[in-house]
Parts: C-alpha cells; sequence; structure tokens
C-alpha cells in the first residue's frame, strides 16, 4: 500500500519536524534552541522579574509577621490562664494594693471592709451563667478611707475654731467633716446572680437582703466595663432600680458618694445566688482580633504562591510563542466575517487541496 507523502514546505506538529526537509539527528540543531529565553532581557521582563523578586519576599515576611502576632496573642492568652488560675488559689490583699485596675491585677482576690449601702442595691439584667438568662445582685459597700491624718484635721479644725468662738468651732468641725467625708468611697460588689427576669416581682422577691453592720468582702476585683464589652447590655431606658454596665460613670447619678472604678465579685453568695465568676482581662483572650490575624497570615501566603503561579504562567505563554516564531509559526492573523451570499471558498483553495482531491 502506498503511503501519501506530506508535500514538501508544509509545517509538521509542534515539536519542530518538517516534513520532505532533512531529518533530525546528530547533526542538526533546534531552530530556536539557545534563543528561545532571550525575552527575559527585555525591558518589560525586567519589570516582571524584579517585581517577582521584591513581592514574593515581602508577602513570605508580612505572612510571618502576622503569624508570629498570632502566637503573641496565644502565649498572652495562656499566660493570663496560669496567672489567673495563681490569682485565684492566692491569698486575698487589700483592695488599695491593686488598685488602679490593670491587665495582671483583674482577676486577683481582693479584701474590702465597709457597710453595705441598703438603700442602693441594684440589679443588672440581661446576664447569662451556664447558659441560662438572669441578673447580677450589685450592692455598693461604704469603705471606709478616712486616714488618721483626716482624723486629726477633724480635731485641728476643731480645736482651732474653739480658740476663736463657738460658731467659727462649728465651722471648723464641719470643714473638717467635709474633708474626711471627701475620702470615702463606695466599691460595687455583686454578691451573685439569680436566674429568671430582673422584671418580674416574684423572680426578684428571692433576692437576699445585704447584711447590716460592719462587712468584710473577699472576692476577685474586675475592671469596669463599658459598652461593647461581653455580656453588656447595650439597651436604655432601664426602669428604676436597675443597672446595665457596671462602671463609676453609670454610678455617678444614681448615688450620692463616689464609686471605685473597678467592682467585686464575691466568691460567696448567699441564699438563692449563685457566684459570678470573673472575667478575663481585656486583650488577653483569644478574641476576634488573634484569629484575624491568623487570616491574614494565610492571605500574605496565598499572594506569594499567586506571584509565582503568575510568573511561571508568563513564563510559559511567552516560551511557547517564541518557540513558534523560530519555527515559523505566525499566529494567524484576524479575517473579516464574509459577507451574506460570498463564496466561503478561500482564494488558496486550489493551492492547498490535496493531491487526492485533484487526481
Amino acid at each position: 500500500m502506498a503511503v501519501r507523502a506530506r508535500p514538501a514546505g508544509v509545517l509538521g506538529p509542534r515539536h519542530g519536524a518538517l516534513w520532505g526537509g532533512p531529518a533530525a539527528g546528530a547533526g542538526t540543531r533546534s531552530p530556536y534552541r539557545g534563543g528561545v529565553y532571550r525575552f527575559l532581557l527585555t525591558p518589560r521582563w525586567w519589570v516582571i522579574n524584579v517585581f517577582t523578586l521584591l513581592a514574593i519576599p515581602v508577602c513570605l515576611f508580612m505572612g510571618s509577621w502576622q503569624l508570629s502576632r498570632f502566637e503573641t496573642r496565644v502565649n498572652t492568652h495562656n499566660q493570663q490562664q496560669d496567672e489567673a488560675s495563681a490569682a485565684r488559689k492566692a491569698a486575698a490583699r487589700p483592695l488599695g494594693d491593686l488598685l488602679p485596675v490593670t491587665a495582671k491585677t483583674s482577676g486577683e482576690r481582693a479584701t474590702a471592709t465597709g457597710r453595705y449601702d441598703t438603700a442602693h442595691q441594684l440589679l443588672v439584667p440581661d446576664r447569662r451563667l451556664d447558659g441560662r438568662d438572669g441578673f447580677y445582685v450589685l450592692t455598693l459597700l461604704r469603705v471606709d478611707e478616712v486616714k488618721d491624718g483626716a482624723k486629726d484635721e477633724v480635731k485641728d479644725g476643731a480645736k482651732d475654731g474653739a480658740k476663736d468662738g463657738g460658731k467659727d468651732g462649728a465651722r471648723g468641725e464641719g470643714e473638717g467633716k467635709d474633708a474626711a467625708g471627701g475620702g470615702a468611697k463606695a466599691l460595687p460588689v455583686v454578691r451573685g446572680w439569680l436566674p429568671g427576669d430582673a422584671d418580674d416581682p416574684a423572680v426578684t422577691a428571692k433576692v437576699p437582703a445585704p447584711p447590716s453592720g460592719e462587712v468584710t468582702v473577699t472576692g476577685a476585683l474586675q475592671a469596669s466595663e463599658h459598652q461593647g464589652g461581653d455580656g453588656v447590655s447595650a439597651s436604655g431606658g432601664l426602669p428604676r432600680g436597675q443597672l446595665g454596665m457596671i462602671s463609676a460613670a453609670s454610678l455617678v447619678n444614681l448615688v450620692p458618694y463616689q464609686v471605685y472604678d473597678a467592682w467585686v465579685t464575691s466568691a460567696e453568695a448567699p441564699g438563692a445566688l449563685k457566684p459570678v465568676p470573673p472575667t478575663a482581662a481585656e486583650g488577653t483572650g483569644l478574641d476576634i482580633k488573634a484569629f484575624q490575624n491568623l487570616g491574614y497570615t494565610g492571605e500574605w501566603f496565598v499572594f506569594a504562591g499567586f506571584v509565582v503561579f503568575m510568573w511561571f504562567r508568563l513564563f510559559r505563554r511567552e516560551a511557547e510563542t517564541a518557540r513558534d516564531l523560530a519555527l515559523g509559526i505566525t499566529p494567524p492573523e484576524p479575517t473579516a466575517p464574509a459577507a451574506p451570499g460570498a463564496d466561503p471558498t478561500p482564494d488558496d483553495a486550489e493551492r492547498t487541496r490535496s493531491p487526492s482531491a485533484t487526481a
């Protein structure tokens, strides 16, 4: 059976063999060998290469930095957990030694002595504990902060006033009392948590009355709450006797005396109340920012891989185009659409017709 040969000069497969031409052998050199990658030296590819060499290390550096930020937050969280666990087991310290509240002192056991203000017991609604809705029972503890110097001022004021006359003596004694009273503050104490609705009289009737007389309270020290904090209710218009946020700013208009910018959750809860566990200080837990750092880490590493992928894609396409040009294969020129009714047969149909069709 006769084998029909391809006419001389007609291009064969893409690998470069020419039908009818010389066979590729030991003495035959590929027409594109040695110069197909010269496009890498063009100004356009200089820009691409420099951008790639700069972008990859920048992306890797930023990804590593974000990963280190995430690891730092995790280590800080673990350290705070260990410190909080140790603080709960440590002996209670006087309140004055732990103020102002910081990330380190938050959660430590504090002790304070004073008298409960039974006229200003407040309920903090919309607080969850063990997956149940309920409210905190907050009572203000009047802590006596009068120092010996203030007491001396009372006596000195009374004595100096007595020398000048009865009226001046009374005035001096009054000024001394005002100076002494200015040093007294109140400490918000969360005595416990009770399940139910703070607006339900049947539920609030279960709240035990605070003890009378001088008491010593021991509990975990906490920083003042703020809007947007965990568990803080943002709703306003609460009924009388309720408080949405435990902070000195919220209490300053409810009580006629100064309030510490901190609060204590009592370790022991009376009656039907349950003790409120302390919360971790802000910025010490695995919050949304920590996981944002982890997400940014993945993004930067993906960007680095994308830069490498795009460089190889452009390089491969440019190399294939250079090989085609070296073999004489040029991309077809776009042709205009044929007019309606025109003969679709090309002008060179006779020259490109196969030998069998002309036989």
